[in-house]
């Protein structure tokens, strides 16, 4: 290929699988898909809904602006991801005493439970993503991947 002609489709398919980002969005691909499976047979609830789940846990949000904030969607359909955990129990909408406006989420006991699961889930899951790596490989790619967060201007 010269360098004023466009590459060929199996140019540019053979640069993208050697790429960055587009092997970094294959792995989150297959993780998320892989943690659905999971959550979907054990919690019958999909990988993001427990999330969310853990999210609520953790008390890094209370909100629904501030889930959809965090995971980049739309605020519409966090609100029926919502509706669904609802629906099955796992959460409740409570009306903040401060502000009638303000509608906080909490965590039905068995919403809870959920919640304590999902570490024993996502581990399982990255184990068998990680097979076959030495204990010092899995530490560099974790520091790596602390670093593009950093870079990114996201805290690790």
């Amino acid at each position: 290929m010269d360098e004023l002609s466009p590459p060929t489709s199996v140019e540019f398919a053979a640069s993208m699988e050697d790429s960055i980002g587009y092997l970094l969005a294959r792995v989150r691909s297959n993780l998320w898909n892989a943690v659905t499976q999971q959550t979907m047979q054990e919690l019958g609830v999909t990988a993001t809904q427990a999330s969310m789940l853990s999210m609520l846990a953790s008390g890094q949000c209370l909100a629904a602006a501030e889930l959809a904030r965090q995971y980049g969607i739309d605020a519409s359909a966090v609100t029926r991801l919502l509706d669904r955990l609802e629906k099955r129990g796992l959460l409740v909408r409570v009306r903040s005493q401060d502000d009638r406006r303000v509608v906080k989420l909490r965590l039905t006991e068995q919403g809870t439970e959920f919640a304590e699961r999902m570490p024993a889930l996502y581990s399982d899951v990255v184990d068998k993503l990680l097979r076959g790596f030495a204990p010092d490989e899995v530490g560099l790619l974790r520091a790596m991947l602390k670093r593009m967060l950093v870079n990114s201007n996201e805290p690790a």
